[in-house]
């Protein structure tokens, strides 16, 4: 049986070989590509039985496969290996699509092997990422996915107190008090939230939960205290516009 290992970590990947090599019966060659792009190519050139395929890729996500595969019979089984947490593990269960959570159990990927070899001749692996792809859509409605090392956090929207720009990284400040460094620029979370009501763009190195808002003061400018009691200035070419948002919103 031939298999793909699909992962960007080349500690992943080995330690993912080395079980297969010494833990599971079966497997006589094994394949490997550090991004989704290097994989699929391998994938069309080689025919796997098997792909393990990593979910958290930069450039490209695991779960993008099905995009180069359009109007393609997918022969090959696919094992996701993820490190995301529970709550988004609900995503796969719902697809009935095969994962492993890393680090990577020897008796639960002996039992995943022996699924994917027993579904072989399953046709409906692409109905399957479909579903799954729609079951993170439905994940994805109310929250908001960040991306921190080794894995992706969901956050409901209603968590979040505000965004920060910190250079190409955004600090996202959350209602428990928490934050997190997402290397990602404060444009995606604004335009990824462009048509929530709930977030406002009063600067350009902040965007703002309007519900969490506790006082706007006409002082020294135009600024907003939030609910933690930092204090948000809101440029000066932005000023009306946010006293007019607030006047409709709210009185």
């Amino acid at each position: 049986m031939k298999v793909i290992i699909i992962d960007d970590e080349s500690r992943a990947r080995n330690v993912l070989r080395t079980l297969l090599q010494e833990e599971c019966t079966g497997v006589l060659e094994i394949l490997e590509a550090s991004n989704l792009l290097d994989g699929v190519s391998l994938i069309k050139e080689e025919s796997p039985e098997i792909v393990f395929l990593d979910v958290e890729m930069p450039q490209h996500s695991g779960l993008e496969i099905l995009d180069f595969f359009k109007n393609k019979v997918i022969n090959f089984q696919i094992i996701f290996t993820t490190a995301y947490s529970q709550y988004a593990l609900e995503a796969f269960r719902i697809s009935a699509i095969d994962y492993l959570m890393k680090p990577i159990d020897t008796d639960e990927l002996q039992q995943a092997l022996l699924k994917a070899k027993e579904s072989l001749k399953d046709k409906n692996v692409a109905n399957k990422l479909i579903q799954l792809e729609k079951a993170f859509q439905q994940l994805s409605l109310n929250k908001i996915a960040l991306e921190i090392p080794k894995s992706i956090i969901f956050v409901s929207h209603e968590d979040i107190l505000y965004f920060e720009a910190d250079g190409v990284y955004t600090r996202v400040n959350m209602v428990n008090g928490k934050s997190e460094l997402i290397c990602k620029t404060l444009k995606h979370f604004t335009d990824q939230l462009k048509d929530k009501a709930l977030f406002y763009k009063p600067h350009r190195s902040y965007l703002i939960n309007l519900k969490f808002m506790n006082e706007v003061v006409k002082k020294d400018g135009l600024y907003v205290v939030m609910q933690n009691k930092k204090t948000i200035p809101v440029a000066r070419d932005r000023k009306e516009a946010f006293l007019k948002m607030i006047q409709i919103i709210f009185q």
